[in-house]
């Protein structure tokens, strides 16, 4: 669960990045986060994983109340998230097998359970036949598909895709979205944000719009047409 209520965000220097945000979503939807450039989508998102803190206001995310969380807590609720950044961040030294056992490795996980879920989730994202490659021999599209393996190791219960489709083409962009439907049938809460407005048509998915740091529409998934199946 994630819930906003009244929350505000100044940055140091006197600029408010959002205001007033009262927004719930609940365990297991599937959300578009929209808006130009300057909207706030990347404030709102650093507030989700604890890089900011809310000026005012109350925000709860998976259990964690973030505007009184202290410093010891914010690894456990990183460890609740799995999130995909639009430069993928990949460490092409590794390979795809041990770019996704790093997110395990990092947080102490067995080595059992590594070997186990690791080539369950290149499965899940269909790259199970590229697990000794390198990300340089990796098209962009394969490369993002690791990144998505990685932030799901770990079985977070919210995925947040950032800008996802921003530098793919509209092939790669529809089979994306496709494996962000499936990573939401498996029972995980996926915001992605976006400003990709044909996404936003061609999808009939919950979506939340920004504009200068304030919610101007909140449009229920049944209030849109067109949705790719």
């Amino acid at each position: 669960m994630i819930q906003f209520q009244n929350v505000s965000m100044a940055y140091p220097d006197g600029t408010v990045a959002l205001r007033e945000i009262n927004l719930a979503i609940g365990d297991g939807e599937f959300v578009f986060l929209a808006g130009p450039s300057g909207a706030g989508k990347t404030t709102l998102t650093r507030l989700l994983l604890a890089e900011e803190r809310v000026s005012s206001g109350q925000l709860e995310v998976n259990g964690f109340r973030l505007d009184r969380i202290r410093a010891r807590q914010i690894p456990h609720l990183r460890r609740t998230m799995g999130v995909v950044f639009q430069d993928f961040k990949l460490f092409n030294k590794m390979t795809v097998y041990e770019n996704v056992a790093f997110a395990m490795r990092v947080i102490g996980e067995q080595r059992a359970v590594i070997r186990k879920r690791v080539p369950f989730f290149l499965d899940v994202v269909g790259l199970g036949d590229k697990a000794k490659s390198f990300p340089e021999k990796l098209s962009g599209g394969e490369q993002q598909r690791v990144a998505f393996a990685r932030a799901l190791v770990n079985n977070p219960s919210l995925v947040i895709a950032d800008e996802p489709t921003g530098n793919i083409d509209h092939i790669l962009r529809d089979e994306l979205l496709e494996l962000l439907l499936r990573i939401n049938k498996l029972g995980k809460t996926v915001l992605v944000v976006t400003h990709d407005e044909e996404l936003l048509k061609r999808y009939r998915k919950r979506v939340i719009q920004l504009e200068k740091g304030r919610l101007v529409s909140d449009t229920a998934a049944s209030g849109r047409t067109g949705e790719t199946a």
